[in-house]
């Protein structure tokens, strides 16, 4: 009695420890869980494989395919064909980007708006309220 009472204690103990050990083995190609609120666009970011060439499964798209894709992209969203992108603009392809990475989300949330001011601010590099396509391309390599 005395003997499977320690075993049952030692394996409580131990089944914590275990758990934490290693992840269990997982599909490398499938999208990480989308639990949590996207953060605010920064290094970790990778929208532009959504927009329409995606990047080989698993893997970021290069600096390369992210200048290619806001070359096809760009003339889309540019709807008063000035060569940049205002804030409507740019908030019309955020809001699609968003749509293609987490379909779950309302792209007209309180949130999505917060996100895309701040993706805005952080885009426009010289702060003249418009987003060029060089602009736009640092900004989504930025994570690549």
């Amino acid at each position: 009695m005395l003997k499977q009472m320690l075993l049952i204690g030692a394996a409580a103990m131990s089944f914590p420890a275990v758990a934490q050990a290693a992840p269990p083995a997982s599909d490398p190609t499938a999208p990480p869980p989308a639990s949590e609120p996207a953060p605010a666009p920064d290094a970790s970011t990778q929208p532009a494989p959504a927009s329409g060439q995606p990047a080989p499964s698993g893997t970021a798209a290069t600096p390369t395919q992210v200048a290619q894709i806001v070359d096809q992209e760009f003339p889309t969203y540019d709807a008063d064909s000035t060569g940049d992108l205002n804030e409507a603009e740019f908030g019309a392809w955020m809001k699609k980007l968003r749509a293609a990475t987490d379909p779950s989300v309302d792209p007209e949330s309180a949130d999505v708006k917060t996100w895309i001011g701040q993706a805005f601010a952080a885009a426009d590099g010289d702060k003249s309220k418009s987003v060029s396509k060089t602009e736009l391309t640092g900004f989504l390599s930025r994570g690549a």
